[in-house]
C-alpha cells in the first residue's frame, strides 16, 4: 500500500456551493459524489495552474467536508426517485430516450495537499495566491456541477494557502484551531478496516458482498435473551460504529487490449482496459474528531500489474478525541 504524499501546507477553498453535482457515484451507490471524482478535479485544477503559476504549487491528495446537501429526489414515504429532465425530441420528432441522471447541490470545503515555493512565502503573497487559485476554480466542474457565487464574505469564508508548522509540538494546536473552521459539516474517510474485519468474519464463497451490503444497510435484529426485568425482547440495531457509508474507491481491470483494438477508443495511441468500480466502506465524521490532516486527504494510489486504480485516504481508528 503507498502512503500519502508528504505536503508543506495545505490550500483551502471554504464553502463552495455546487450546483447539480452528480449524485449517482457508481452502479450501486448515489448520494454524494465519488472521492474519485474530487481526485479528478485536483489533477484538472493542477494543469490549469500549471501554466499560471509554474511548479511553485503541486497539487497532491484532497479532502472534503459537507456543510450542507440537497439531493435531487422525490419523496414518497420510503421510496425515491431522481428529479429527471425533459430532453428535447429526435430529428424526426420523437421522444428522446431518459437517461437517468441523479443530481445534487451541494456546500463543500475543499482542502488540497500541497506542495511548492509559494507556501514559504509571506501572508499577502499566499493569499494572492488562494484567491487566483479560487477564481479559476469557479469556472470549471466540480463533479459534473457548477460552482456559483460564493455567498459568504467572513474571515474563515475566504481561500487560503498555509504552511504547515515546521516544528511538531506546533502541528497539533494549529490544526485543532484549524478544524473549528469546518463545523458544521462532517468530513468523508475510508473505513477498509471495517469491510476486511467483516469479511475475515464471513464464511460463505460470497462473503465480500456480502460484508459489504451488511455494513451498507442498517441491520435490526432480537436478542438471544429477553430483558431480565421486563421479560421483553428489544430488537436492536447494529449501526453502532457512527455513520458508516458504502462508497466506490476506484476501479478494477477486467479485460485488457492492445493500442487501436477497440474501436471508437478516446486514444488509439494507448493500451485499452475495460474496467469496474471498486467498493469499501467509508464514514462520515465531525472534522472535530481528525487528529491531523492526514485523515482527512485523499490520494491516487495505482498499481498496473495488479491492474486497480483507486483512491486511499489516511484516516487510523482512534479511541480517543481531543
Amino acid at each position: 500500500m503507498s502512503r500519502l504524499p508528504d505536503s508543506s501546507g495545505l490550500l483551502i477553498l471554504p464553502h463552495l456551493r455546487i450546483q447539480n453535482a452528480n449524485a449517482i457515484s457508481s452502479p450501486l451507490t448515489h448520494g454524494f459524489p465519488a472521492m474519485s471524482a474530487f481526485v479528478g478535479l485536483m489533477w484538472a485544477l493542477q494543469r490549469k495552474l500549471t501554466p499560471v503559476l509554474g511548479p511553485r504549487l503541486r497539487l497532491s491528495s484532497v479532502g472534503v467536508i459537507c456543510h450542507d446537501h440537497d439531493e435531487q429526489v422525490t419523496e414518497d414515504g420510503y421510496t425515491r426517485a431522481f428529479r429527471l429532465t425533459r430532453n428535447p425530441v429526435d430529428k424526426d420528432g420523437s421522444t428522446a430516450a431518459i437517461v437517468e441522471e441523479g443530481r445534487i447541490h451541494l456546500d463543500i470545503t475543499l482542502v488540497f495537499g500541497v506542495d511548492g515555493g509559494l507556501v514559504d512565502q509571506g501572508d499577502a503573497e499566499r493569499a494572492g495566491v488562494a484567491r487566483q487559485i479560487a477564481d479559476i476554480l469557479s469556472q470549471m466542474r466540480v463533479a459534473g456541477g457548477t460552482v456559483l457565487p460564493a455567498a459568504r464574505t467572513g474571515r474563515w469564508s475566504q481561500p487560503e494557502l498555509l504552511p504547515i508548522p515546521e516544528d511538531p509540538s506546533d502541528r497539533g494546536p494549529w490544526f485543532r484551531a484549524l478544524r473549528r473552521r469546518w463545523l458544521p459539516g462532517f468530513a468523508l474517510v475510508s473505513r477498509d478496516d471495517l469491510l476486511a474485519d467483516a469479511v475475515a468474519g464471513s464464511t460463505t464463497p460470497d462473503g465480500a458482498i456480502e460484508a459489504w451490503l451488511k455494513l451498507s444497510r442498517l441491520n435490526w435484529s432480537p436478542p438471544a435473551e429477553a430483558d431480565p426485568k421486563s421479560g421483553r425482547h428489544e430488537w436492536q440495531h447494529d449501526r453502532t460504529r457512527g455513520w458508516i457509508v458504502p462508497i466506490p474507491v476506484g476501479y478494477g481491470v477486467l479485460a485488457e487490449h492492445p493500442a487501436d483494438a477497440v474501436a471508437n477508443a478516446r486514444d488509439p495511441t494507448v493500451p485499452f482496459r475495460f474496467v469496474e468500480s471498486l467498493y469499501s466502506i467509508g464514514q462520515w465524521i465531525g472534522p472535530h474528531r481528525l487528529q491531523s490532516w492526514h485523515e482527512l486527504l485523499w490520494y491516487p494510489e495505482h498499481d498496473p500489474a495488479s491492474g486497480l486504480y483507486r483512491v486511499r485516504n489516511g484516516y487510523a481508528v482512534a479511541t480517543s478525541f481531543n
